[in-house]
């Protein structure tokens, strides 16, 4: 049986990898795994890939092992149990101690492994028995123990780029491990495989693999060409018309900011939904559900902002598909949130009246009194400290005299900034009486 495309296209060594520079270079952890010999004796380093997937984990794996001369060896945590690992140990140690053979270990899933599974990896781990290369989706402070971790290099795969994914695709169509040529590629067709990967490599080949069977089991020319229409068929999925530089993309993130903003949630997720399945970066919406919080929500809910910045981070934890969730709940939480952009537009109007010279010089009595001289010229003369007043607040001009009956932040009676107005009313009868 014919092996699927992604695994004929498997790279052969690390020069045929795509992507992920920043951990192939000369003298960088898998090289210097690459590099080794046989009798290596436990030189190379063990390390952990974490990363989405189809971003190159396995690849790598074999692409070291491939370029190396070490024996190599691969243990699936779905499948292997605390015997297989004992007993891949025990033969990397018989094979370096005898034959002077060094042993890579590759575990893929390791995230899966049991405290006890990880535990019997140490000993070889740690005496140099085995070159360690374990693989994870998981966050490994979470998800690997601290032995294995501290013993280890954690190196961080990043999802490919669109331009990556494209250079991988038309390899697999020219190659002869690949598709040899027999089809030909539309332009639209491509960058539809490109969008629907989301940076998966492994997604990408395997729906080329399928538009390219598609193709030639419709058309009779010698070499069939993949277009756009066939694309959505062999992968069973609407292509979306959506240019991440062009019009759409301007669009749809406008109508779903818009939307947030005018608290509707049904439209909310609707744009969410058509740029995630558009292949749009999931960290570009978790920054703009961020701006979000603070510009349109603001004070009247203090706790989106948190919320937005926490959705923020777990897309960066755990990336597709599982982050559409706390995308999805951060965007419904921020559309039925009060809104209130008082925070936004006091900055503005401040940094309006800076940028004009609209300043004036602090008040004598606000500046440093703290250095050699100060006091002489009445810096701090004459300054009202709160905490040691009743209602922990005074009657004292803090703005300079051009601008001490400006208003700045102006709290709306929406959600808590209606608490927050009432404070403040109190707040200025004090400290500017008679400028109510």
């Amino acid at each position: 049986m014919t092996s699927p495309l992604a695994v004929r296209m498997r790279p052969r060594s690390l020069d045929e990898v795509v992507g992920q520079s920043h951990l192939i270079y000369a003298g960088s952890p898998l090289s210097t795994i690459a590099e080794s010999d046989a009798e290596a004796n436990g030189r190379a380093v063990s390390v952990i890939l974490w990363g989405p997937p189809g971003t190159g984990k396995t690849t790598l794996a074999h692409a070291v092992a491939q370029s190396s001369g070490m024996r190599f060896v691969e243990l699936s945590a779905v499948t292997a149990g605390v015997k297989d690992v004992r007993g891949t140990m025990e033969k990397a140690l018989n094979d370096r101690d005898l034959f002077g053979v060094q042993t890579v270990l590759f575990l893929d899933e390791i995230h899966r492994f049991t405290k006890a599974q990880q535990d019997a990896l140490l000993p070889g781990v740690e005496n140099g028995w085995v070159t360690l290369i374990a693989a994870t989706t998981e966050n490994p402070s979470f998800s690997v123990i601290s032995p294995l971790l501290s013993r280890s290099l954690l190196l961080t795969l990043n999802p490919l780029s669109g331009e990556e994914i494209s250079a991988l695709l038309r390899r697999a169509i020219h190659d002869e491990r690949g598709l040899a040529g027999s089809v030909d590629i539309a332009e639209d067709a491509l960058e539809a495989l490109v969008r629907l990967s989301s940076g998966d490599a492994r997604r990408a080949l395997t729906s080329l693999e399928a538009a390219a069977n598609f193709a030639i089991s419709a058309q009779e020319e010698v070499h069939p060409a993949i277009t756009a229409e066939m694309v959505a068929l062999a992968v069973d999925r609407a292509l979306l018309r959506y240019d991440r530089a062009g019009d759409e993309h301007y669009d749809v993130i406008s109508a779903f900011i818009k939307s947030v903003r005018g608290s509707d949630p049904d439209a909310a997720i609707h744009y969410l939904a058509r740029m995630l399945e558009a292949g749009e970066d999931p960290r570009f919406i978790a920054r703009r559900i961020v701006i979000l919080a603070a510009e349109d929500i603001g004070l009247a809910d203090p706790s989106a902002l948190p919320l937005a910045v926490a959705a923020a981070e777990t897309v960066q934890l755990i990336g597709l598909p599982e982050a559409r969730i706390p995308l999805a709940e951060a965007v419904i939480y921020l559309a039925t949130a009060p809104k209130s952009n008082a925070a936004y537009t006091a900055i503005n109007s401040a940094i309006a009246d800076v940028r004009s010279g609209n300043m004036g010089p602090v008040p004598i009595h606000l500046r440093d009194a703290h250095y050699a001289g100060a006091k002489k010229l009445g810096h701090g003369v004459h300054y009202q400290y709160p905490h040691e007043s009743d209602a922990g607040v005074v009657q004292q001009q803090y703005l300079p005299d051009e601008l001490k009956s400006k208003k700045y932040y102006v709290p709306t009676q929406h959600g808590s900034e209606r608490t927050i107005s009432e404070r403040l009313t109190k707040l200025r009868a004090i400290t500017k009486p008679g400028e109510q």
